[in-house]
């Protein structure tokens, strides 16, 4: 399984936000650069985002976009369902009737444990938990200067 890139890209751009101290909002090319993300691809995946109700638009010389809804309460889950979907590691967990085997296959019980431990971090980790990492690796990045 590996995730789109997509998914990565829209993930850090609503850290981004998340971690914007000024709570001003943060117009895409600024997002674009600090991100090293093409402006126009971050514009696609912004539609998506304030299409679900993730993000919203302010207009204007001094707009760009902020969270739609506090940090702590948007789940990563939220994010990889408004870009890939439901978490499905294979077609049988969902649909049983997709492959002739699923009774007797014992390699099922691992796919739909693997899926269930996807979704459960997904549906655990807030975008402020991030934005905690990130500032505790930050914190502990100048511990090592002199």
């Amino acid at each position: 399984m590996k995730l789109s890139t997509r998914t990565r890209y829209a993930m850090r751009a609503m850290l981004e936000l998340a971690a914007n101290r000024s709570d001003a909002p943060l117009q895409i090319k600024v997002i674009a650069r600090d991100q090293c993300i093409s402006a126009k691809y971050l514009e696609q995946l912004m539609s998506a985002l304030k299409t679900n109700g993730l993000v919203r638009s302010i207009r204007g010389a001094k707009g760009g976009y902020v969270l739609a809804k506090a940090a702590e309460q948007i789940k990563l889950n939220d994010i990889f369902i408004c870009l890939e979907g439901p978490v499905i590691i294979t077609e049988c967990i969902e649909n049983e009737d997709t492959c002739i085997k699923t009774a007797e296959c014992v390699t099922r019980g691992i796919w739909l444990q693997l899926q269930n431990a996807i979704t459960e971090i997904l549906e655990s980790t807030t975008l402020q938990d991030l934005v905690d990492r990130a500032r505790a690796n930050e914190a502990e990045a100048l511990d090592y200067q002199i």
